[in-house]
């Protein structure tokens, strides 16, 4: 089976030291997988190698069965969406024209929008709930509107793997289940890595759990598999495992316990 991205064997060192360690990965179209870790555990870094931005030591990253090195940075963004967990500052354009540069990797020689790329800008801002925003310069937005933006202009790009560093991080309630639920339902159907901290909420709308600690892969699976005080502990602490009326384990810290 060819998957949209895998990783084998993968091992990334950064100022002489080993973030990641020896992680096998294989991502299927269609699905929302919740990387999930204490801070430290190499989430970040596992999620910036799987990109591109960060070489591996050891191990490979496959794209669509071809080694992403191999491919050339166009059509590696036609492949990759990536949106970082903080995003840099683009005061000085609107919230379309942001929203639109992820097409940039599907535009013909003269760079022009053809109509195929309009309705999949229109279709992403509408998802994301900022058709009314989409003129206002991105300088006037709440951080929490700022990152939904990002996360537009990557669904936008209709690539087939999307990389997603803490969606959620700055939205309210509302619009983190909103954000999640956009892209699971993206028409290309990609395949969603994304990092989370709300352990509960990946449990609500992620496919697959995968618990990182100290730069390992310790568990993959479904979030009944992996979200289990035994597994959890280790990594996290003390904490509480409850059932959440939507019948997923509902994960809270234990009160009057220290972290490890």
């Amino acid at each position: 089976m060819r998957h949209p991205l895998s990783a084998h064997g993968l091992c990334v060192t950064l100022g002489g030291r080993a973030i990641v360690e020896d992680v096998d990965l294989a991502l299927t179209a269609g699905e929302l997988v919740a990387l999930v870790g204490p801070n430290g555990a190499g989430k970040t870094t596992l999620v910036r190698a799987l990109a591109g931005l960060l070489p591996a030591a050891r191990g490979e990253v496959q794209v669509l069965g071809e080694p992403a090195p191999g491919l050339s940075r166009r059509e590696h963004a036609r492949r990759v969406a990536y949106v970082a967990a903080e995003e840099e500052e683009a005061g000085a354009f609107c919230v379309r024209d942001l929203v639109a540069l992820g097409r940039h990797p599907w535009r013909g020689a003269f760079g022009r929008l053809e109509a195929h790329d309009r309705a999949a800008v229109q279709a992403a801002l509408e998802a994301l709930g900022l058709g009314p925003l989409q003129e206002r310069p991105a300088g006037t937005l709440s951080r929490g509107e700022r990152q939904r933006v990002a996360l537009a202009r990557a669904l936008a790009q209709e690539a087939p793997v999307l990389l997603l560093d803490e969606p959620t991080a700055h939205q309210d309630l509302a619009h983190r289940v909103r954000v999640l639920d956009a892209v699971a339902a993206a028409p290309h159907r990609p395949a969603v890595l994304a990092v989370l901290h709300d352990l509960t909420l990946a449990a609500l709308r992620a496919d697959r759990v995968a618990l990182m600690d100290r730069g390992r892969l310790v568990a993959t699976g479904s979030a009944a598999e992996v979200l289990r005080a035994e597994r959890l502990e280790p990594c996290f602490g003390p904490v509480e495992v409850l059932p959440h009326p939507r019948g997923v384990p509902l994960v809270l810290p234990r009160l009057g316990a220290r972290a490890p």
